[in-house]
């Protein structure tokens, strides 16, 4: 090796790339805001005011400030002191900086920065003038002036952005704080131009869950808001670390939620990995793998949840609908006594006083009794009753709506419930009619009152007459068809249509 070669090589960084990191760090300038509030949260600050004015903003904060070994630490870009120390020495809160160059996000908003600090009696400003860096070369100091302690200050910092370059929306600024800053710590409150920012409180039915791992706490809730308040803009479980919002995300909600506009809540997991922008979790690991496992779970015990509050205001339509309709289907099977099943005539005389089709008497008197029994005297040996099986129990859903037609001493339970879209739309199990809501016939004939009470009645009297004669469908269809013109054309007296003029 020649002699003037070295035997090393320096690892070096180009200034300019600092400035680059600063300006595409973030995808929008508002994070910036952010960063600075945060620098503040870790800093045990209680109170951080934000001015925002048309060429400049001003963060100022009564936390623990910094002293020359803290500024210092305060530019020294990819610091480990926050990760080496996790909890702040007052209030021991979960810190939320990791990487020691958020605030050069602040040079994608402006093109000069200062920082100004107190901490007891010692008191210092410095200045980041993005031109003046660039062109002084190889020197990478910043101009500093240590100030007289002035007792009238109290401990903190504030950064002054000067000659902004970019419009802030304090509307834009207060979404963000509110989504990514722990306004909700205790001993923590954030002010935009003297007006408190206050947590946005999501409206609507919580399902709140906890689960343990080995990693850590996952805890939350998921939140589904009225009709009235769904905002897609809004929608979405908001994943935190450190109380700090990193992301969006439905979990699979999304495929089987109709309003998923409705859906809001969050989930907290403070042990994920996150990117340096904080815009998403470092996912190439187990801890972010077991996070969405748990999630998987939490969102699949919350489903039943979350289909009774979707169903409910479905429900009430379907109640109203159900009662008008069995209520036909009595009639007709009152004008239509035998199509009615072994058991369901009702009781009464067989023919009424007017000399219209009444109920049928399924009792006998001792007369008639005596009679039956002949000359001898002697009573025919009762037949043995046949014991009775009983019908399968289908498991309901938490959403079942379900009505009884009692006719005589027995009678059909009719029940509306959740059986998947692959299933019949209609099946009977015992005296149970059970009809699928989930059947795309009935989702297409839901949506008209006049259609869904004929599609209603046309698979009760249809299930009805296959229960008279299971052997003969054809005799049973064609009972049906009698019986829903009876039950659907408007009737006046009992077998007497109404006259119109």
């Amino acid at each position: 090796m020649p002699e003037n070669y070295p035997n090393t090589i320096a690892v070096t960084v180009d200034k300019s790339h600092i400035v680059t990191i600063g300006e595409r760090l973030y995808s929008e300038s508002v994070e910036l805001v952010r960063e600075l509030i945060n620098n503040a949260y870790d800093a045990d600050a209680s109170e951080v005011r934000l001015t925002v004015a048309e060429d400049q903003i001003i963060v100022e904060d009564n936390g623990s400030g910094m002293d020359i070994d803290g500024l210092r630490q305060y530019f020294n870009i990819g610091s480990t002191a926050k990760r080496e120390n996790p909890l702040s020495p007052k209030f021991k809160r979960q810190r939320i900086g990791e990487f020691g160059i958020g605030k050069f996000a602040s040079l994608s908003a402006c093109a000069r920065f200062e920082v100004w600090t107190k901490k007891g009696e010692f008191q210092a400003r410095v200045i980041f003038d993005k031109k003046e860096w660039e062109d002084s070369g190889d020197r990478w100091p910043l101009p500093f002036e240590i100030e007289e302690p002035a007792q009238r200050f109290r401990d903190g910092t504030k950064v002054t952005l000067f000659g902004l370059n970019k419009k802030f929306d304090l509307a834009d600024i207060e979404r963000r704080i509110i989504e990514a800053v722990p306004i909700k710590a205790d001993n923590f409150s954030v002010y935009i131009n003297a007006r408190k920012v206050n947590p946005r409180m999501a409206v609507g039915h919580r399902i709140p869950f906890l689960e343990g791992t080995e990693y850590g706490i996952i805890h939350g809730e998921i939140v589904i808001a009225p009709a009235a308040e769904q905002d897609i803009s809004e929608a979405g479980i908001e994943c935190k670390v450190k109380q700090v919002t990193v992301t969006r995300d439905f979990f699979g909600l999304e495929k089987w939620v109709a309003d998923i506009a409705r859906i809001r809540g969050e989930v907290n997991a403070d042990f994920l990995s996150v990117t340096s922008d904080r815009s998403g979790f470092v996912k190439d690991t187990p801890q972010y793998g077991k996070f969405l496992e748990v999630m998987r779970q939490i969102v699949e015990r919350a489903k039943p949840i979350l289909d009774e509050l979707a169903d409910r205001k479905e429900n009430r339509r379907i109640r109203r609908s159900l009662s008008e309709v069995l209520e036909k289907v009595r009639t007709a099977l009152t004008l239509n006594p035998d199509y009615c099943p072994e058991g369901w005539l009702p009781v009464g005389d067989a023919q009424s006083d007017t000399g219209q089709p009444g109920y049928v008497s399924v009792q006998k008197d001792a007369a008639d009794s005596d009679e039956a029994a002949g000359a001898g005297g002697e009573k025919e040996p009762k037949p043995q009753r046949k014991r009775r099986r009983k019908p399968a129990v289908k498991r309901l859903s938490t959403t079942a709506v379900i009505k009884k037609l009692k006719m005589g001493q027995q009678g059909v339970s009719c029940c509306v419930d959740h059986l998947g879209p692959e299933e019949p739309e209609c099946i009977s199990e015992g005296s149970i009619i059970y009809i699928n809501r989930d059947h795309p016939l009935y989702q297409k004939e839901a949506q008209k009152k006049d259609t869904y009470i004929l599609h209603i009645a046309r698979l009760l009297t249809q299930e009805i007459c296959l229960m008279k004669d299971p052997r003969n469908p054809r005799q049973a269809f064609a009972r049906q068809s009698k019986l829903l013109k009876d039950a659907l054309v408007e009737q006046g007296t009992v077998g007497q249509p109404v006259s119109r003029k």
